[in-house]
């Protein structure tokens, strides 16, 4: 065990728990500037390392398949050096992913920027497992839901910053027009080109290490508080009587399956809309600003939670409306055609509904939080490494998706999107209240 000292969270006076909260809002910021830069990444790949749609996604996968290595050896060791010492190792190993962006540039060897992707997300896996339960027991669990919705608006609205600032740094105006010559160039002329293009990533991911090495050690040396997860009330102990694993604990099982498709299915929403609106024939320009309009989607979900959890609606209420809305909106993408003018943009009516998955998407993660670790007790931190864990489902529900584009067509892969939100719903209708295993 470490040898800092901890407190209980009934013990934190309402100064504490406030800077705890920012603290924890900061990071929830990096984790949503580092994971949504995804959603550009994958058709600049695509483009710089000449690849196909399944080629494409192993950018998510490389990047979210960490958080299923790492995810419980996080647990541990957070346990053994406790939280603050912990996310510093996570910073710096995010640091150490962005580093290898720079070797990767200069070869322009699509495996090597996977590897740094990789690395970026097993540090993410160390801090994930350190602030989600962090910020879900820091106060009431009735209102987990809307402290995790404030978390939320910092990490989608970095995410809006992020695509945006990221193609400002590296895409220029007159790309388009050699991107769509690119068929007719000789091999030689367009490998120059390629190679200058993925060279630009250079300068922005050294900054983002740089920053990360930084953020490590401000972290490390901040007020944030060591929070005691061990000790149990009596009620808790009591009701834990007999349990001596995590797989005794069916709704956090439930809940870690629920969290794997939850996130697969934000992740398709946001990071497929771009090759989904390239594909009627908008320029990559232009296209780059629909994972914007998801999150934006996201933060009115948000700022919805917010205003009326638990005042109004209960977190399982919410849970229920949002998971519905997920399927209804699938429906909209797969039956609904016709094209449109919105927001300057002639598309397919179709993307639009992409775009409010969203707002679907976004009280899905705040309602199975804290359901998922009622009562966990003692457990909690390996039972919060173990809805990190679910974090994969951003690895490998992608694929499925860029499976399914390259065979069936873009618009007909999102039918991977209704058994997802069909197990949604019945987490949100009866998995969260299941105790026990049936015989």
């Amino acid at each position: 065990m470490s040898k800092t000292q901890t407190v209980e969270v009934g013990a934190l006076s309402k100064r504490e728990t406030y800077i705890s909260i920012a603290i924890i809002g900061g990071l929830f910021f990096i984790f949503g500037f580092v994971s949504w830069v995804n959603a550009i990444l994958i058709p600049y790949f695509k483009i710089a390392c000449e690849l196909n749609n399944f080629q494409s996604y192993l950018v998510a996968f490389a990047f979210y398949i960490s958080y299923f290595v790492f995810s419980v050896p996080a647990s541990y060791l957070l346990k053994s050096v406790g939280f603050k010492k912990g996310m510093m190792v996570g910073f710096w190993v995010m640091a150490l992913g962005a580093f290898v962006f720079v070797p990767a540039a200069m070869v322009r060897t699509y495996e090597i920027f996977l590897l740094g992707l990789f690395l970026i997300g097993a540090g993410l896996a160390v801090l994930q497992t350190a602030a989600n339960p962090y910020i879900t027991i820091l106060g009431p669990k009735e209102s987990a839901a809307q402290r995790i919705s404030i978390m939320g608006i910092l990490n989608k609205g970095a995410g809006i910053l992020a695509p945006l600032i990221f193609a400002a740094v590296i895409l220029r105006v007159s790309d388009d027009e050699v991107i769509s010559q690119l068929h007719l160039m000789g091999e030689i002329e367009k490998n120059i080109y390629l190679d200058e293009l993925v060279r630009r990533v250079i300068v922005p991911y050294t900054v983002v290490g740089t920053v990360l090495i930084a953020l490590g050690l401000l972290v490390r040396f901040s007020p944030l508080p060591e929070i005691d997860t061990e000790k149990e009330s009596e009620e808790v102990a009591q009701a834990n009587a007999g349990k001596a694993y995590i797989l005794h604990f069916p709704h956090l099982i439930l809940g870690a399956v629920a969290i794997f498709l939850h996130v697969g299915t934000q992740v398709i929403a946001i990071d497929t809309i771009m090759s989904y609106a390239i594909s009627m024939d908008i320029s990559i320009l232009d296209a780059k600003v629909f994972p914007s309009y998801t999150l934006s989607a996201m933060i009115c979900g948000y700022i919805f939670g917010i205003i009326t959890i638990p005042k109004i609606f209960s977190q399982v209420s919410i849970l229920q409306a949002f998971t519905t809305m997920g399927l209804l909106f699938t429906a909209g993408i797969l039956w609904f055609q016709g094209e449109v003018r919105f927001l300057g943009l002639d598309a397919d009516i179709s993307i639009w509904f992409v775009v409010l998955l969203g707002l679907a998407n976004s009280l899905v993660w705040a309602g199975i939080w804290p359901l998922a670790l009622d009562g966990l007790g003692k457990f909690t931190k390996l039972g919060a490494s173990i809805l990190i864990m679910g974090l994969c489902g951003n690895a490998i529900l992608p694929m499925v998706y860029g499976y399914f584009a390259d065979t069936i067509g873009l618009r007909e892969a999102y039918w991977v999107l209704v058994p997802c939100y069909l197990y949604l719903m019945f987490y949100a209708f009866k998995g969260h209240a299941i105790r026990k295993w049936a015989p």
